[in-house]
């Protein structure tokens, strides 16, 4: 049935309404912070239940004002603060999710939201883009009132000082609708009225502006998502031509990174001829890649830095042992190597700038360590707390974290992140394996809270980057196609076969826990090599592949991401802990939160059902109004309280 379009424009832009501005002016100056020394222990539950204080904090260009996500009494709100982190504006969320936010200039900034919402009966996911002012917290929403689904694709800020952007946004939800491909507008932040700049083109659904914010080039797919073509014009003069094809959804097609002020110039991440990417200078018009400007041996790059306000590149991101920016701008490697030296014994990173770079952001912290927020002024070489990332932890240390490599059974090495209890030894010890969701992601040195909570209460914990991981080059990524809860599984079984061998795990004593693709690593390792664990805790697993791929089907292009994950495993009911719960044979653990948009909680409840119906010995507990990413921190608590229990009735320390 076609529905009234309406209502959808009229509900769908509330979101953006119905986010609530709350000034409070908080007078609270930034805290001294104590020596970095190790954390008594162990730790009340709550510590680790904590939300962060600050995440993502962005200066203002003028280096005056803060823009972050924050957390209050458990709660995450879009907050507006000076640089000193006195003078909040909060902004409420509500329902809805604040997902980036981005300065246009020095009073004005850009936020994106999402909230889901019913239409027709089915969930839908409805994005937003809203104007903030900074002095005030006043809310414009940027959106038309026939915007559609998509509303929030900010291809472009002015660097004119002017609250100028390009907007890419649906105007209609009907893929036979002209309005289904986004079109673009030039906004204006601070009223909220659009200007027309490209009208939407059939099949295109991504737009990328240059510097200068012309439209330079867009991303076409067909319909099933199997083919995908790349559209490159030089200038606003020129019509679009394509310049690269590819199939299916990790076929990588060339899309620049970074257009160069030469129309014809840019720079692209592509890998080299050992499979690891890298940056690369590009010429759109012979298609030819050019020297090489950045790599990192052994490892994938994450992209180019690039500076908001010039459009020149900066540095490069990368994720070795621990992620980190390899400065190539000589001015910003001075400043890092500045800072690090000033910070010894800790990982120093430049997060946020202003134009002048005489204020930064950076954060001190590492792996055993949350944390904290840092204001450096250039002028009077001063670093002042801005927030700890842990209120109740400050610069306090808690347990070793440390990157080995091991064998898996066929000789393939592997990387995993090992944590060890601070306050006992290396030998003989309760181990938790804890498998990496994704499963395209990866574990590095970083603070981990469910790593260290277990550490806190005396388990070893190891996190293997298996088979199809990313960011150690396409090869190895390949080696996880097609095994999804076979030789994937295995990986993990020799992890801590190795820890076994080194005498570091005692195997009579070791569990499974894990979250998405690790909860379902979790499920598929109790039912399938039990022998080796005594339990096994999954958080939002992935327990039907089949069922996640139905959910998945009405995405636009859901056919190729169907070839994609019969790819990883091509029969779904061998490898899907639900259609094998008369095989499990230790205690389990299922949690899932009721408001999880990434995983259905379906998946949980309907594994609860089969356990019990084979007579299992299992926990289900829901949580009403959880995530996928424990975004509140009454719902952290009341997972880790269950894993803490569940363990010590399982697998004690």
């Amino acid at each position: 049935m076609r529905m009234k379009w309406a209502w959808l424009a009229a509900s769908a832009l509330a979101i953006g309404v119905g986010l609530s501005a709350e000034a409070q002016e908080q007078k609270q100056g930034p805290a001294t912070p104590p020596a970095a020394k190790p954390a008594p222990g162990p730790l009340d539950i709550k510590v680790f239940a904590d939300l962060p204080s600050i995440e993502r904090p962005q200066l203002s260009p003028d280096g005056k004002r803060i823009a972050a996500r924050i957390a209050a009494n458990g709660t995450q709100y879009f907050a507006i603060m000076a640089a000193d982190g006195s003078d909040r504006k909060l902004v409420g969320a509500g329902d809805a999710d604040i997902n980036w936010w981005r300065w246009v200039n020095n009073d004005w900034l850009v936020i994106g939201v999402g909230r889901e919402q019913e239409v027709e009966g089915d969930p839908w996911y409805i994005s937003r883009a809203v104007g903030v002012e900074a002095r005030t917290a006043r809310l414009v929403p940027l959106n038309a009132r026939d915007t559609g689904q998509i509303g929030d694709d900010l291809i472009w800020v002015a660097r004119d000082g002017t609250a100028r952007v390009l907007l890419a946004a649906q105007t209609s939800i009907y893929t036979n609708d002209a309005g289904f491909w986004p079109k673009i507008d030039e906004v204006d932040v601070t009223t909220g009225k659009h200007k027309s700049v490209l009208a939407g083109r059939e099949g295109v659904q991504a737009w990328y502006a240059d510097g200068a914010g012309v439209v330079r080039m867009g991303i076409g797919m067909s319909m099933d998502g199997r083919q995908r073509r790349l559209l490159y014009r030089p200038t606003a003069r020129d019509s679009f031509r394509v310049i690269d094809r590819a199939k299916g959804i990790h076929d990588g097609l060339l899309v620049p990174s970074l257009f160069l002020p030469d129309p014809g110039k840019a720079m692209v991440v592509q890998d080299d001829d050992k499979g690891f990417s890298a940056l690369w200078e590009f010429d759109l018009t012979t298609m030819q890649r050019g020297k090489q400007v950045f790599a990192s041996p052994g490892f994938d790059i994450s992209g180019p830095v690039v500076d908001p306000q010039t459009a020149t590149l900066l540095g490069v991101e990368v994720s070795e042992n621990r992620s980190l920016t390899r400065w190539l701008d000589p001015g910003m490697a001075a400043l890092q190597k500045k800072l690090s030296e000033r910070v010894k014994g800790a990982q120093v990173d430049i997060s946020s700038f202003s134009t002048d770079r005489s204020i930064v952001i950076a954060h001190v912290g590492d792996a055993s360590a949350p944390g904290a927020w840092f204001v450096y002024r250039v002028a009077d070489d001063t670093m002042t707390v801005l927030a700890f990332d842990n209120a109740a932890l400050e610069l306090r240390r808690l347990h070793p974290v440390q990157t080995i490599q091991y064998k898996a059974r066929d000789g393939l090495e592997i990387s995993a992140i090992l944590t060890l209890p601070r306050r006992s030894g290396r030998k003989n010890l309760p181990l938790i394996l804890m498998p990496h969701g994704g499963p395209f992601a990866r574990d590095v040195e970083e603070w981990d809270w469910w790593a260290q909570f277990l550490a806190d209460r005396g388990y070893a914990v190891i996190q293997p980057n298996y088979r199809g991981s990313s960011g150690y080059g396409t090869p190895f990524t390949q080696k996880g196609e097609g095994q999804w809860g076979l030789a994937m599984q295995d990986d993990l079984n020799d992890a801590v076969k190795t820890l076994v061998e080194q005498g570091i795990a005692d195997p009579k004593r070791v569990c499974v826990v894990g979250a998405s693709y690790g909860g379902y690593a979790a499920l598929r390792a109790a039912q399938r090599d039990g022998a080796l664990y005594r339990c096994a805790v999954s958080y939002a697993g992935v327990l039907d592949l089949g069922r996640l791929l139905q959910y998945d089907s009405r995405a636009l292009g859901h056919e190729a991401s169907g070839d994609w994950l019969k790819a990883q495993a091509p029969n779904f009911k061998q490898v899907s802990p639900l259609f094998h719960a008369d095989e499990f044979s230790i205690p389990v653990l299922l949690m899932h939160g009721k408001k999880d948009r990434r995983v259905p909680f379906n998946q949980s409840k309907l594994m609860a059902e089969r356990l019990k119906a084979a007579g299992k010995t299992f926990e289900f507990i829901e949580q009403p109004q959880a995530d996928h990413f424990f975004t509140r921190g009454e719902d952290r608590l009341t997972f880790l309280k269950a894993l803490e229990a569940f363990l010590a009735k399982y697998n004690p320390a």
